[in-house]
């Protein structure tokens, strides 16, 4: 048998070394891969109850085993599973696998959430959304200057796919999550993603799971704040191997009562990330008490129930998951009843969860053969050979995101975004760049000598493939905002107590007090952000935000910055430009051009934070000139947005002479 064993590897594609080749059998690797959606599907239902419900202090154990409590009338009501963010993003996922092959591009998966997306998203991904609908593509729309959520745990709740379908080749999990994890996060918030896709794909081969989290580690820079974070709370339980509840105080102190200010909600990445650690640990392995201190950890606690459901699932298998979860209804003859009900997505069908699985499987083995492994067949089993050294390419292809900022006279430099893990090569094949302008290697920079418009167009080459697209380059004139004697605004100071009763999002410094930022150069951290909150009304309002100076201007273009936004408001359902005209009275500008163009709706998952629209119009002479516009008003779930007065969000609005 050994020697028979020995013959197969020999055989495997490219003269692979056997020691880097993990053998599987399809019947196992189907269990397990069947074990990663009914585990999170049991995380996801037995975690909903106690979303956000644990905040200051953990949940009590004495009330254990939890349950399913309120969602179990909904399993009965519905005959089934049913979709919810930590699930329906994977199903969408599977679908763009199977439609493009197992490695999507950026572009493809945009197109998906654009059309799938269209409610129930929150934080990171609806930030991301709205970004995306303004033009951009990943990783665009999860950067720290575009997204203002990217610090949020979104990330690491919709991506486990792509490491249960990559069983046993964990740097090539860790690297195919880390860039889908970038669609909606950024810097040490990718890192749980990356964390829980290494264990993911190590779980098919390691039970052990002091090992499985230390092992995944090494997908991260030892120095990382997740890293630290995650051998601290490895430390903890060390520490406190029988007093769970000491090592969450001590967690919660730490990342949650003392997180920066800029980053402390509940829904943080590395908070919530360290929270599924402590589950994992204190569970031991024990499904149903893992379950609980999923939700006792607290915080946003579904979705650590359902991530590491979902980890247990693959560590031991459909077969092994507690029967009365895989049965909440007593006439269910299959886990679930064997049905996934969608009630969350736009045209994703509903499906038999061993479909599902099924078809998971067939990807995971579209992730194996095009990795260099091999399946075979050895008395009638199939199995896998599996490289676990593979490592994951992005597809090339252009990332689209803001345009560059460019100033007549004033040195810049910007780069058009790649996967630093590549060596691409860049050229310019098309158009003139503007004078005092050069490109090198994907970096545009230099000191332009006159503004207007230059069209330009790039190709982008791996050595096997070359891509090409055409960019508008625009060169503004000098910004006369900040030599205005007078700022318009009909709301001057931001109302803090309106604030304070709101379900605000973003770490409070973010806010500015007063208006005057506006003109201040500065479009995102700490005080960028003015909200024209006023009292409490829950009716919209008119805004407008401008400058006067005590010298006539000829004025043919302006910009608005939006700031970050709300889920209930922060942007308009109306807009227009006004100047003074010589008797002082506000009239329309000429009809005005938008680049890019203004939000097609006022519904809110159109709406990007932290983007700037240009707007060009034939020049007017005035002394003034303003943005106006009615604010929107978004019916929100929480009860505190009900009676909170509309609001504009802006960071920055500047002003060009002719």
């Amino acid at each position: 048998m050994l020697r028979k064993t020995v013959f197969i590897l020999v055989l495997l594609p490219f003269c692979l070394q056997a020691q880097q080749v993990r053998k599987i059998s399809k019947e196992v690797m189907e269990d397990k891969i069947a074990g990663a959606w009914l585990g999170q599907l049991i995380g996801n239902f037995y975690g909903l109850p106690f979303e956000n419900k644990f905040v200051e202090n953990p949940g009590p154990d004495e009330n254990w085993p939890y349950g399913y409590t309120k969602n179990l009338d909904r399993l009965e009501l519905t005959g089934g599973a049913f979709s919810d963010d930590d699930t329906d993003f994977e199903y969408i996922y599977l679908m763009q696998m199977e439609k493009y092959g197992c490695e999507p591009t950026y572009a493809q998966l945009r197109e998906a959430w654009m059309y799938h997306v269209r409610d129930r998203v929150w934080l990171a991904n609806r930030a991301a959304l709205g970004l995306m609908h303004h033009g951009f593509t990943p990783p665009f729309t999860g950067m720290r200057s575009n997204n203002p959520h990217w610090y949020q745990i979104d990330a690491q709740l919709i991506n486990e796919i792509w490491a249960y379908t990559a069983p046993g080749m964990v740097t090539y999990a860790a690297q195919k999550s880390e860039w889908a994890a970038r669609i909606t996060s950024d810097d040490w918030a990718v890192d749980p993603t990356v964390h829980y896709g290494a264990m993911y794909a190590n779980a098919f081969f390691e039970k052990d799971i002091e090992k499985l989290v230390l092992n995944a580690l090494q997908q991260l820079p030892a120095d990382s704040r997740y890293a630290q974070t995650v051998r601290e709370m490895v430390d903890l339980y060390k520490k406190y191997p029988n007093d769970w509840k000491r090592a969450r105080q001590i967690m919660a102190e730490k990342y949650y009562v003392n997180e920066n200010a800029m980053t402390k909600t509940i829904w943080n990445a590395n908070l919530n990330g360290a929270c599924g650690i402590l589950s994992f640990l204190y569970g031991k392995g024990d499904f149903q008490l893992t379950m609980d201190l999923g939700c006792a950890m607290g915080f946003d606690a579904d979705n650590q129930t359902a991530t590491i459901g979902g980890l247990l699932g693959v560590m031991y298998g459909a077969s092994a998951l507690p029967e009365n979860l895989l049965y909440p209804i007593k006439n269910w003859a299959k886990p679930f009843n064997d049905k996934y009900i969608n009630v969350t997505r736009h045209d994703m069908p509903d499906a038999t969860i061993s479909d599902i699985i099924d078809r998971t499987v067939k990807q995971a083995e579209n992730v194996i053969l095009k990795n260099r492994g091999k399946k075979s067949t050895s008395r009638g089993k199939e199995y896998y050979y599996i490289n676990t050294k593979a490592i994951f390419n992005a597809p090339l292809e252009f990332y689209v995101g803001p345009a560059p900022v460019m100033h007549a006279g004033q040195a810049f430099e910007y780069v058009f975004y790649t996967n630093s893990n590549q060596n691409y090569e860049w050229k310019l094949v098309g158009g003139a760049l503007p004078e005092g302008v050069n490109f090198d290697k994907g970096k545009i920079s230099g000191t332009p000598k006159k503004a207007g418009k230059f069209n330009i167009k790039l190709s982008l080459g791996d050595g096997k493939k070359v891509v090409k697209k055409s960019f508008e380059l625009l060169v503004r004139s000098q910004n006369i905002a900040s030599q205005a004697d007078t700022i318009y605004a009909n709301v001057n100071t931001l109302n803090t107590q309106v604030l304070d009763s709101t379900w605000y999002t973003f770490g409070k410094p973010m806010y500015a007090q007063t208006v005057d930022v506006i003109n201040d150069g500065i479009v995102s951290g700490e005080g960028s952000v003015f909200y024209s909150l006023a009292a409490k009304a829950n009716i919209p309002k008119v805004d407008y935000f401008g400058y006067g100076w005590k010298e006539t201007k000829e004025i043919g273009m302006i910009a608005f910055h939006l700031g970050c936004m709300e889920e209930f408001g922060g942007w308009w359902s109306s807009f227009n430009i006004q100047y003074q005209d010589e008797k002082g009275k506000w009239v329309p500008v000429p009809s005005f051009k938008s680049y890019p163009r203004l939000p097609e709706t006022d519904i809110v998952f159109f709406q990007p934070h932290f983007v700037e629209f240009v707007f060009e119009f034939d020049p007017v002479k005035t002394k003034a000139i303003r943005i106006i516009g009615d604010t929107k008003v978004q019916q929100h779930w929480h009860k505190y947005t009900k009676n909170v007065s509309a609001f504009t969000s802006i960071t920055e609005l500047s002003v060009y002479e002719k």
